[in-house]
Order: structure tokens, then C-alpha cells, then sequence
């Protein structure tokens, strides 16, 4: 084994590598690193056998797997030495189809490596897309020597997803076995045997929910793992499969055979001798009640118990036991029948719909003084656990706590007392400050994209463009709403024949486009529609992690690929048109400042056919990530208003469309500030016409450091403890598309330079760009009408001490004897941030 990934970690040296590299003992890991753990735990184990195996992975990002490929990618030096390659697809089925190559490969000729475990991942509508070609997969087989599981992201309350997503009855519709891990360290143990077992022949898979991914905790490892010994099931031979894709005649029909009668008895068996299910404490002889969960619920339901006051020895005394399903597909009829023999009733506790109680209830089916099974209804038919939405401790103990309340089950006292308390003393608890709108981060390119002209028709996009669904019509035009990842603009095929608007705006992204929207486009024309594309290339999947998007060509090809798609026209807005121009792109495509991006679209209506506008803006968010990382200069010239010259128009908010344009109740009334915390320095604020704003370049001098007395841990009184240690919950909240983040401040803000600057002529980046408050401004005035929230002012900030130039004070003096009522409109409170 390389020198590199060997050796006994100890807990004088720890480092946060251990969390890879540690062999025995305990790791703290989240679940997504799990999943990248667990593909060195296969190639240690293998090697530990004398085996020297391999590991393809590939798929597309999703949430709430969308870190797995940026964790893969941090990883970079443990993989080759594990001989771990990852290939990311450019979709999903493509991802399915190259992993099913990789059982495929010893098929042709001398494999190198002694065995290739093919892993695949993405989230559930992907595995809704790649159905078909997981069908084929799975029917062709795995390759004994390897193996293929599938990592599924599952995203129960659409927390950034278009829908919901559970991915098990489409897992079982395909014949894959489904593991379902409840944490971490389920990650690891499950995915061990999802793997072992895959090499049965048949595909695994493991059930990742949002709560199991994003989850951090300990997690016991051992290098003594090995796989459960099976028992021979009857066949005259031991059951060795051959992958093969000859999916035809009766070579099909053998594949489609051995599928269901060697290969999953084969998976069942394993899953039966692996021990993942488990009755917690055994079965015992006075038991009256059973409960069956699995996966994120099963801590769920242990929360819930312990909340309806119910610890093991009152399980015990009131006769209720718990089975947890670690495999919830095929489900273990063994397993099933001994913690049935003897109770009165199963509560199957799950979320969304009833796929385990389905599969308890065929099992009991027939069988003599089975229990009765319910699960998202009571006897009564009312509802014990919802369907819709997300199970959580509370409603798992609220419908639990019905069910225990029964006559049949007399007086279980601490459900008694929990309810009685429940009803009585139930606290309502103030939402920490007030909701706040989804909206596009400090100079999102999305800020200015997403504008129409008056009266658009507009499909939203998968990625950012979907929160212009929350905007107003006037805004970004009249939304229609979402259709699935690669449908962009389809959707007007089947409108366009029956209603009187002639033409469509679609928001589309780079990302999207190369996954599959270029066949929308291609779909659109053959169809012979009017619609504008609107493809934003802001070079960044931004919602999953900013991950670069597979396959993603250059502006200039773009423009061609779709030219020779038969677009009838393309136009690329930019705010550096002179690179592009540079560029070889095409001779039919203009290239223009993204300041004309409305008069652009404005044309682009008025050509009939599939028409393009590209927008080439990269991610704002990506953009500070790579300043702070020392990737990017970041620019030196920040923007400031002075309040006193401002009058609070809000005509800055609505040219910018930018939440770090923010209102500030000052002595002289309401005006506008600019949050330089959040500004992500886009200068998009610069397009309103007014003299208020000014560019300050800080003169780079360090402030004065000054000696501070030490300050020692003794010195300081201990804290006033508030809360009792058991029983409190901190909620951490994140703003935009950078989530929940550590911030450390390593040195005070540079001051701003005492020479403050009047704002030049010419914005920084844009040499030919006219002054904001020029006269020649096609822009209209309007109101502010977009909320805002309430910044707190710089501590460097040394206005109102500026010196204004003489120019920009006589332009202010003019605009305020001819200003119009409807400039001096208030804007909407807003909610805060």
C-alpha cells in the first residue's frame, strides 16, 4: 500500500486528514464525507485480501449530494493512490452509462486492476431522468470482482429542489436493493455492504436524505471489517454472474431471469445475514406493540420517545419494541416475522408514502395471528404521519401519541402525562427575527438577466433564475414557472397554438444548457415557435457548490453551436464586450455591453423563430470566493453615497436590482447606503441617475497598531449559564448562496482615503461608458419599488467629512429644482435581513 495512505494514527497527532486516513478508532465526518470515505474503506479493505481493485465514480450534482464531487476534488491526492478515478458526467444517464461501463470492462480483454467498484450519484429527479438507463444497468449485471452502487439524493421538502424528491419506490420499481443510512457512521457500515453485495450481480443503493448528508458526527472505524459468510440457497452451483449488455433475444431473456431468481435471492440473502436490520433490545415475550422505521426517522423516532417520556425500561414495562430496517428494499420476510410473533399492532413510522408498511403488510399477509399494520393512518382513518412535507421529532411524538393513547393499550402513563402537558402548557416560541424572501446575492449577474421589457411572457430556469418566481411582474415579466431540468422553453410549444401572446422569454443557464437544455432549444426550432432564450453564462453551478459545468465550452462556441442549431439570431451582452470581440466569434453574432442587455431583448421579440441572448456574467458569489482566496484581484475603488446629497429615490435600487443598495433612516429623512459588508463590488448601482454616489479608493495605509494589555482565560468571569445543558436548540441561519459560513476578521479594514473622489465619468471596467447622471441615459426613472434592508453603518466610513468637486455639486443643484413627485415616493419597509 503507497507509503502515503498507510500507518496507525494516534491522538497526539491528529489532523483533520484522520478523518480519511485513521483505520481504528473514532472520526467526526459529515455524511457527504462519509460517502468519500467509504470509497478508501473498499480499496483498504480489498488490499487487506491481496487484492489491488479500483473505483469509477461519476454522476451529476445535486443537492444534497452536491458536495460529494467538490469533496472528491479536495481529495485529489488520496485518490490516485487508491486508484479511485472520478469522471463526472454531463448528466445524469450519461453518468449511469459510463458506470455501467466500468462493470463492463472485463468483459473485453485483460482488466488491470483485480476488480472496478463503480459508485453513481445524484439526487432523485436524476434518478427519475436516468431511469432507463439505470434499467438497462442493472439488467446487465455487475461484475463479481467489483460491484456498482448508486448514491441518491433525497430531498423530502424541496429545500433546493423544484420538487420533492423520495427516491424508494423508483429504486424498487428498478429491482436495485436500497440501503438506507440514518447517519454517518450507517454511511459507512451500509455502504461496506452495499458494495459486498453488489457483486452479487446486481446494482445497490443507498438512500441519502438532506438531513443524513449535511449531518456532522462521530463515527467508529475498524480495519477488521469483512463480510458476512452466506448460506448456500439451493442452487446446484455457486450463482457467479457475467455482465453482459447483449440485450437481445434469449440472451435478454436469460439476463431478465437470472435478475429474479438468482440475483436478488442472492442480494436478499446478504441483506439478511449482514445484520443491518436490527430489533433494538431484542424481542420479548410480554411485547403488545411494534415499531418499524428506518433511516433519518428512526432518529426521529428516538427523539420522539424520549419526548413522550418513553426511555428503554418503559419501552419494556408497556411492551413496546423497534425494529430498525437498515435495508428497506427487498425487506428481510425473516426479520419481519420474528418482530410481528406475538404483538397486537406495528406502527410503521416513514416518511412520504407507505413503502415499508406496503411491504409489512405482504409479508404478515396470510400469516395465522399477525398483528394489524398501520402507518399513515390510524384505524379510524384519520392521519397518523403525513405524506406531504417532512417527518420531525414532534410529529412522529404527535402521532405516536395518539396511537399509544388507545383503549386497547389502558393508561401508558408518560404518553398520559405528555399529552395533558402538551394541551396545557404548550409555549409558542417568536420566530428569530423576520422571514425573508429567497433573492439573488450582492451583483448577481441573475440581478440584471433576469429583466424583460413591459409585458414579457417568462419561463423561470432551473438554478438561481427560479427565485424570479418571488419577484414582481414588473420586474422580471410575467412568470409562467418551472418545468423540469432540460424542458426550458418547451413548455410554449403546447401554449403558443392557444393563446393570444406571440412571443416567450426562457431563462436558461450554461449549466443547464449542457446538461440537456440544448435539446429544448433544438426542440423549439423544429417546432417553429417565437421565443427568446435567455442563457446566462455566469461559468458556475452556482446553487450546487460552483462546481464548473461539465462539457462547458467557450462564449464564441456557444454562439456558434447554437447558429448551427438554426437560431435565428444570437446576440452575447457582456461588460467586457472587447474580449469577446477578440475572441473568434462568429461574424452573425453581435457582441454588446450588458448595459444594452433591454434594448437587445427588445429586438430579439421582434424576430420571428428561436432566437438567443447570452448574457456573459460570471457568478457573483463564485467571484468573492476566488478574491478571498487570492484567485481574483478584487477592485480597489468601493462606491459610497453621501446622504445628505441623496434624496432617496430609490432609482440606485431598481437600475441595480442589488440587496446591498439599502435604505438608512438618517436626520434628514429616509436616504440610501450602500452595505459595503455584502458588496460584492458589481458597480451596477452606478447605472441610477444621481450625483450622490461617489468612488473612494482607500490610500492602503495600515492604521496604527496599538499596544492592548494580555487578556487571559483567568481573568474572565464565567459566563451566566441562561439554559440548562439538555434542553436547548441554536438555530444558525445563512444568507445567500455562500449558506452558513465562519467569518474571521484577520486585520481591520483599511480607513478610506482622506482624498475622497467625486464619481468619474467612466465606471471602472467600462471605459466608454457614460457618467451615471448623463443627460443622453436611455433609462426611465422609476420608483423604488423592491423592499430593502436596513444596513448598519461602516465603522471606517468618515462621511459626511468629504470634499465634493465643484462639477457634481452643480449637477445635484440642477436635478433638485427639477425633480418629479413621483422620484421622491418612499419605498416599502422592508423586512429585515
Amino acid at each position: 500500500m503507497p507509503a502515503a495512505v498507510t500507518g496507525t494514527r494516534t491522538e497526539d497527532n491528529f489532523t483533520l486528514e484522520d478523518r480519511y486516513l485513521r483505520e481504528d478508532g473514532t472520526v467526526c465526518l459529515t455524511g457527504v464525507q462519509a460517502l468519500v470515505r467509504l470509497l478508501f474503506d473498499r480499496a483498504r479493505h480489498d488490499r487487506r485480501n491481496g487484492r489491488i481493485t479500483a473505483a469509477f465514480v461519476s454522476g451529476y450534482e445535486g443537492s444534497p449530494l452536491a458536495g460529494f464531487d467538490l469533496e472528491l476534488a479536495r481529495r485529489s491526492k488520496l485518490l490516485t493512490p487508491y486508484d479511485v478515478v472520478h469522471r463526472p458526467g454531463l448528466n445524469e444517464e450519461l453518468g449511469t452509462t459510463a458506470v455501467m461501463g466500468s462493470q463492463l470492462a472485463g468483459t473485453v480483454g485483460n482488466l488491470r486492476p483485480d476488480g472496478v467498484t463503480g459508485i453513481w450519484y445524484g439526487k432523485s429527479p436524476g434518478l427519475d431522468r436516468a431511469s432507463d438507463a439505470f434499467r438497462h444497468a442493472n439488467l446487465a449485471g455487475t461484475d463479481p470482482r467489483g460491484g456498482a452502487v448508486a448514491l441518491v439524493g433525497d430531498d423530502p421538502v424541496a429545500k433546493s429542489s423544484t420538487v420533492p424528491c423520495a427516491s424508494e419506490l423508483t429504486l424498487a420499481d428498478l429491482a436495485i436493493p436500497i440501503f438506507y443510512p440514518a447517519d454517518p457512521q450507517d454511511v459507512l457500515d451500509h455502504g461496506l455492504h452495499a458494495v459486498e453485495l453488489s457483486a452479487s450481480g446486481v446494482w445497490a443503493s443507498m438512500k441519502i436524505v438532506t438531513n443524513v448528508a449535511d449531518a456532522a458526527g462521530t463515527a467508529v472505524v475498524r480495519s477488521d471489517w469483512a463480510p458476512p459468510v452466506l448460506t448456500p440457497l439451493g442452487f446446484t452451483k455457486p450463482y457467479t454472474h457475467k455482465p453482459s449488455t447483449h440485450l437481445l433475444g434469449a440472451s435478454l431473456a436469460a439476463l431478465e431471469r437470472s435478475l429474479f431468481t438468482e440475483r436478488l435471492p442472492l442480494a436478499l440473502e446478504y441483506v439478511r445475514a449482514s445484520g443491518v436490520n436490527r430489533i433494538i433490545g431484542g424481542a420479548r415475550p410480554g411485547d403488545r406493540i411494534g415499531i418499524i422505521t428506518a433511516g433519518k426517522p428512526y432518529l426521529d423516532l428516538q427523539q420522539a420517545l424520549h419526548t413522550l417520556g418513553l426511555d428503554e425500561a418503559a419501552l419494556e414495562r408497556y411492551g413496546i419494541r423497534l425494529l430498525k430496517l437498515g435495508a428497506i428494499h427487498p425487506v428481510d420476510p425473516g426479520i419481519v416475522r420474528e418482530f410481528a410473533d406475538g404483538l397486537t399492532e406495528i406502527i410503521v413510522v416513514e416518511e412520504k408514502r407507505s413503502f415499508l408498511e406496503s411491504a409489512v403488510k405482504e409479508i404478515l399477509y396470510g400469516v395465522s395471528g399477525a398483528p394489524t399494520v398501520h402507518g399513515k393512518t390510524a384505524p379510524d382513518g384519520t392521519t397518523l404521519f403525513s405524506q406531504a412535507g417532512e417527518l420531525s421529532a414532534d410529529s412522529v411524538a404527535a402521532g405516536l401519541g395518539r396511537r399509544l393513547s388507545a383503549p386497547q393499550y389502558g393508561d401508558i402513563e408518560p404518553v398520559t402525562a405528555w399529552r395533558e402537558r402538551r394541551r396545557h402548557e404548550r409555549v409558542q416560541l417568536p420566530l428569530l427575527g423576520a422571514t425573508r424572501t429567497p433573492y439573488f446575492c450582492s451583483g448577481c449577474p441573475h440581478n440584471s438577466s433576469t429583466k424583460v421589457p413591459e409585458g414579457s411572457l417568462v419561463g423561470a430556469g432551473i438554478g438561481c433564475h427560479t427565485m424570479a418566481v418571488f419577484m414582481e411582474p414588473d420586474q422580471v415579466g410575467t412568470v409562467t414557472g418551472l418545468t423540469q431540468m432540460g424542458g426550458e422553453g418547451a413548455q410554449w410549444i403546447g401554449m403558443a397554438p392557444f393563446t393570444d401572446h406571440k412571443h416567450f422569454v426562457q431563462n436558461i443557464g450554461d449549466g443547464t444548457f449542457m446538461h440537456s437544455g440544448s435539446l429544448a432549444v433544438r426542440a423549439a426550432v423544429a417546432a417553429g415557435i417565437n421565443i427568446t432564450y435567455k442563457l446566462l453564462y455566469n461559468s458556475a453551478v452556482a446553487m450546487t457548490g460552483g462546481q464548473d459545468a461539465v462539457g462547458a465550452l467557450p462564449v464564441d462556441r456557444v454562439a456558434q453551436l447554437l447558429l448551427i442549431e438554426s437560431a435565428a439570431k444570437v446576440i452575447i451582452t457582456t461588460e467586457d464586450p472587447e474580449r469577446l470581440r477578440k475572441a473568434r466569434t462568429p461574424r452573425r453574432v453581435e457582441v454588446r455591453h450588458r448595459d444594452e442587455l433591454m434594448h437587445s431583448q427588445e429586438e430579439l421579440a421582434a424576430t420571428p423563430g428561436v432566437t438567443v441572448l447570452i448574457h456573459d456574467q460570471e457568478c457573483a458569489a463564485e467571484k468573492r470566493r476566488k478574491r478571498r482566496r487570492g484567485k481574483m484581484e478584487t477592485p480597489a475603488a468601493k462606491v459610497v453615497i453621501n446622504e445628505r446629497v441623496c434624496e432617496g429615490c430609490g432609482d440606485c435600487g431598481v437600475k441595480s436590482n442589488c440587496l446591498s443598495v439599502q435604505p438608512v433612516e438618517t436626520e434628514f429623512g429616509r436616504k440610501t447606503r450602500i452595505d459595503q459588508s455584502s458588496c460584492n463590488v458589481d458597480y451596477s448601482c452606478l447605472a441610477g441617475d444621481c450625483p450622490s454616489f461617489m468612488t473612494v479608493v482607500p490610500s492602503g495605509r495600515k492604521p496604527k497598531q496599538q499596544e492592548t494589555a494580555g487578556l487571559f482565560a483567568e481573568a474572565l468571569p464565567e459566563p451566566e449559564r441562561r439554559v440548562k445543558n439538555e434542553d436547548f436548540t441554536v438555530r444558525i441561519t445563512g444568507v445567500g448562496g455562500t449558506g452558513v459560513v465562519t467569518w474571521r476578521r484577520s486585520s481591520p479594514s483599511p480607513p478610506w482615503s482622506t482624498e475622497s473622489r467625486s464619481v468619474p465619468s467612466t465606471r471602472p471596467g467600462s471605459p466608454r461608458r457614460a457618467a451615471p447622471w448623463s443627460r443622453t441615459s436611455r433609462s426611465p426613472r422609476p420608483s423604488w419599488n423592491r423592499p430593502r434592508s436596513w444596513p448598519t453603518r461602516s465603522a471606517t466610513s468618515t462621511w459626511p467629512a468629504t470634499r465634493w468637486s465643484e462639477p457634481t455639486h452643480s449637477i445635484w443643484r440642477r436635478r433638485t429644482r427639477t425633480v418629479r413627485s413621483r422620484w421622491c415616493r418612499p419605498p416599502r419597509r422592508p423586512p429585515a435581513r
